[in-house]
């Protein structure tokens, strides 16, 4: 077995950490042994689900969300002393802080070869042009220390090098995998969902899932159901998750007079017995790595209106399989939902599409393409197998 230390600053809910963690059961069974090293702001049920899946834990007190440079100088030094006692042949850094602070750990205790997995980026709809002028600095200084940066789409490797980060050569895509046909099995019939949420049989429901902070955009799309609804009487929109900005968005929706046609679910372990009951997907988002809901909402062949951000424009082909719309345009989003609201047989026409589609990016790709990653860089770095 070939010894690899992962990193990454925190697990939650949330698709970077289940891509992780299914990063590593996939290693685990092409014989790199796995350790993961994760900070304090983790969220325990998580955490305990990555051990029983296999993952071996080990907590790196320094590493934090925020910037703190104490604490960042003791993740450093933490991670430091860890790469020297378990000598990995491998260290794959995921998220931009645990990136920054892993990698350079990794360099000072000369670890063979570094992998970095940013799952999305920090370039654009998070912070003012100078705090990103920072980052996008930090991120350059960190691919020299960088053997591979892998990318959940190729429209990623485009925004990394447009902001001179790295080198093409550098650059690897895999997407974040998904279980496609494990999904579908466990999905319950549309009916039975929406009886389970009290929801009318002949609605036309909306599903947005995500945490409700800013960058998901759940606020355009409360915007745009005040209009969807006067134009599509059985709307509504089913909001799959929790967040800050939960008592903000219901009371945006009692302000509108929609509060009647939201459905807020709060947090949930399971999110596909909830999914299966929507018509559409709507991602709204502000800046998106790939959005691993879009291809779960697709293998149970729902259409998906995504903004023209990220990753969301690999995933979806336009008119096929789901609609682009433009971002911070709830004008727009609320005129895609419209028209599949109005237009069954075209609904049903992208959600046929959408289940071929989302076999692009299934845990089989996803384990196949990382491990072509790792096995590069065997051969090319002569790492001892």
């Amino acid at each position: 077995m070939i010894p690899v230390v992962h990193v990454i600053t925190r697990l939650t809910m949330g698709g970077s950490s289940e891509n992780t963690v299914s990063t590593i059961e996939a290693l685990e069974r092409a014989g790199y042994a796995s350790t993961l090293a994760l900070g304090p702001q983790s969220e325990p049920p998580i955490v305990e689900d990555a051990r029983r899946r296999g993952c071996r834990v080990v907590e790196i007190d320094g590493l934090v969300r925020e910037v703190s440079p104490a604490r960042d100088v003791a993740a450093v030094l933490q991670l430091w002393r860890l790469f020297r006692r378990a000598r990995p042949a491998i260290v794959h850094t995921h998220t931009s802080k645990a990136g920054f602070v892993g990698r350079l750990a990794a360099w000072l205790a000369g670890v063979p070869a570094v992998i970095h997995q940013p799952h999305g980026h920090i370039f654009y709809g998070y912070w003012r042009r100078p705090r990103t002028a920072l980052f996008v600095a930090l991120e350059r200084m960190a691919a020299h220390w960088t053997d591979r940066i892998v990318t959940l789409t190729p429209r990623e490797i485009d925004e990394h090098l447009e902001r001179g980060i790295g080198r093409r050569r550098q650059y690897a895509v895999v997407p974040s995998g998904v279980p496609t046909a494990a999904l579908r099995s466990a999905a319950p019939a549309r009916a039975d969902a929406r009886a389970s949420l009290g929801l009318p049989p002949e609605a036309y429901v909306i599903a947005g899932v995500g945490r409700f902070v800013p960058i998901k955009g759940f606020d355009l799309l409360v915007a745009a159901l005040a209009d969807v609804v006067a134009r599509v009487p059985a709307a509504w929109v089913l909001l799959i998750g929790d967040g800050a900005e939960r008592d903000a968005l219901e009371a945006q929706a009692r302000a509108l007079g929609v509060a009647d046609r939201l459905r807020v679910t709060g947090s949930v372990g399971d999110l596909i017995p909830l999914l299966a009951a929507a018509d559409v997907l709507a991602a709204p988002s502000r800046n998106e790595g790939m959005g691993r809901v879009l291809v779960e909402a697709m293998a149970l062949g729902l259409p998906v209106v995504g903004t023209r951000v990220g990753g969301i424009p690999d995933v979806i082909d336009d008119g096929e399989c789901g609609l682009l719309v433009p971002p911070d345009d709830a004008a727009s989003l609320a005129e895609a939902l419209v028209e599949l609201g109005c237009d069954v047989a075209r609904r049903a026409k992208l959600a046929a599409a959408a289940r071929p589609r989302a076999e692009a990016f299934s845990t089989a790709v996803a384990a196949a393409a990382m491990r072509k990653v790792y096995d590069g860089l065997l051969r090319t770095r002569r790492l001892p197998a």
